[in-house]
């Protein structure tokens, strides 16, 4: 039985989606066009309620457009098809640069010393509530490519809804949690490996700093590098594949 919050969202899921959003997608966003047609109606519901309950931002006199609303919920609302889902809901709102931006922080070094570094990012995801993106960056993944900002910070809201950003999102199943650990520490041993080695990889090698990033570049390759994933490593295809009951190598 719904509640009040799932039935206000079951009576935004259902107002019609404006066929000049629709157009605006088939054109520009690459993700929605490979979508089955059966996908895209259950993604326009998603995207009715992200837009409806997230709040979208600018800084740096950025204007934030009806058009970067929609490049944003449409991809993670992907992330949302065929399963159960509470909307991101640590998530309250998504704040746009317009371009990568600098993040001051303090690492250790090997010496074991602590410096200070500027870092430029394209995004990042937070637990207390924000997701930040650089417009610039999202609009270049829109072109075309292996690669997904907007996949990759929404990845780490899903894998931080359970408390921990540690490349395990919650997972009910309980033979998809074994063989998830297989699967994920298999392929971050062999990413590592060939990055020492100074080889190509289907995975972006920043998958390698640590299990919370190779969650997220995973997802990035698992929607848009999905035969090459399927390929080169099956058993973590399969294991994302299950947690996001879809598979894009067959669209």
């Amino acid at each position: 039985m719904l509640g009040a919050k799932g039935r206000r969202r079951a009576k935004i899921r259902n107002r019609p989606f404006p066929d000049r959003w629709r157009h605006y997608l088939e054109g520009a966003v690459p993700l929605y066009r490979r979508l089955p047609p059966t996908d895209r109606e259950e993604l326009h519901g998603h995207v009715l309620v992200l837009l409806a309950e997230k709040h979208f931002e600018g800084t740096a006199g950025l204007a934030v457009t009806d058009e970067m609303r929609l490049a944003v919920a449409a991809q993670a609302g992907v992330l949302l098809l065929h399963r159960a889902t509470d909307y991101f809901p640590k998530l309250a709102s998504i704040v746009f640069y317009p371009r990568e931006y600098s993040v001051r922080e303090e690492v250790e070094t090997e010496e074991g010393l602590i410096e200070t570094i500027d870092e430029s990012r394209a995004g990042e995801s937070w637990r207390t509530g924000g997701l930040v993106l650089s417009w610039e960056d999202v609009a270049r993944d829109l072109e075309g490519g292996v690669q997904s900002v907007v996949l990759h910070e929404f990845a780490h809201q899903l894998d931080a809804e359970d408390g921990a950003l540690n490349g395990a999102p919650i997972l009910v199943d309980r033979d998809l949690r074994r063989r998830w650990s297989e699967a994920m520490a298999g392929a971050f041993d062999r990413l590592s490996e060939a990055v020492e080695r100074d080889e190509e990889t289907v995975l972006d090698p920043y998958g390698g700093e640590g299990p919370a990033e190779f969650f997220a570049v995973a997802t990035e390759a698992f929607f848009l590098d999905s035969t090459a994933l399927a390929g080169k490593e099956p058993d973590l295809y399969g294991a994302l594949r299950d947690f996001y009951h879809q598979d894009p190598a067959c669209w």
